[in-house]
């Protein structure tokens, strides 16, 4: 086993959630996902949503949009489904784009999260229905494969809003587009958008296209974080060993990975630093730069 890769493995067992230290086992143990499935529902609310932090940036309890996609994110990884979970969740997401009178979009956030700690960047921008969140939301269902009435609406929404002239210059946004571009059904639109895609990245915000670049940004790992994703396509090999080599020698001294942005306090900071310590070693191990056997 690499050190750099025990060291990660010590870091999650050490300061990770359970969710993480869950998703660790699964990824790379042999763990049934079924301990994924458990650690979710401590974050279920009633209305069938998720909440409590589960997105650790802001420290509300009530169910939001974001919360919903990190669980999905998170079934996803593991490579399993819970239908009454994922229905359940679904639910809640209609509720909230009938509420908003949006076609079918949600917003990542809602006023509520005012009341708790949060990091700076969680403000009004986060109220607004849109592509970020619904588009990542719809196509994670399509990966899961679990048909809703809501999603059939979030996806002729997403069709309907990447029909315009204009494409989201934010790199989180088109992040969400590519998550539905890549597990909606084609007809040959995919591709094209993908194009799209590309070139708006060149001069979105919030894209860190150089890998020495000390400051927050969402790096080209991000839009391909596996050897096998289906965007890998869209950068250059070199690019991306330039940004594999950042990320293998941002490990810290205590194993974890860094951040580069302020959560809203030390806990947060600590479950964020589990969740990209298991997303670098996973990236890692996927481009064969890291070892987890023996």
């Amino acid at each position: 086993m690499d050190n750099q890769f025990a060291a990660g493995r010590a870091f999650i067992r050490r300061q990770g959630r359970l969710l993480e230290r869950r998703l660790f086992a699964t990824c790379f143990e042999g763990a049934p996902a079924e301990g994924v499935v458990d650690a979710l529902r401590g974050y279920r609310n009633d209305d069938g949503g998720f909440g409590h932090g589960l997105e650790p940036d802001k420290r509300c309890p009530a169910s939001l949009p974001i919360d919903v996609e990190v669980a999905l994110q998170a079934l996803a990884t593991a490579g399993t489904v819970d239908l009454p979970l994922v229905l359940g969740a679904c639910d809640y997401l209609a509720s909230v784009a009938a509420s908003a009178r949006s076609n079918g979009a949600v917003p990542p956030a809602f006023p509520v999260i005012e009341a708790y700690p949060r990091a700076a960047h969680w403000t009004e921008w986060t109220y607004e229905p849109g592509l970020n969140p619904t588009a990542g939301l719809a196509g994670r269902l399509h990966q899961l494969r679990v048909d809703h009435a809501w999603r059939a609406e979030a996806t002729s929404y997403c069709w309907d809003q990447l029909a315009a002239p204009d494409l989201p210059a934010d790199a989180h946004a088109l992040s969400e587009v590519l998550i539905f571009l890549e597990h909606v059904p084609g007809d040959g639109r995919s591709a094209a958008l993908a194009a799209r895609v590309q070139e708006q990245l060149a001069k979105a915000s919030s894209f860190r296209a150089d890998p020495d670049d000390p400051g927050y940004g969402l790096s080209p790992l991000a839009f391909a974080p596996r050897a096998g994703s289906r965007w890998r396509a869209l950068f250059a090999d070199d690019v991306l060993a330039a940004h594999l080599d950042r990320l293998q020698r941002d490990q810290q001294a205590d194993g974890g990975w860094p951040l580069t942005w302020e959560p809203p306090g030390e806990a947060a900071i600590l479950e964020w630093r589990g969740i990209v310590t298991l997303d670098a070693l996973r990236t890692l191990v996927s481009y064969g730069r890291l070892s987890p056997s023996p």
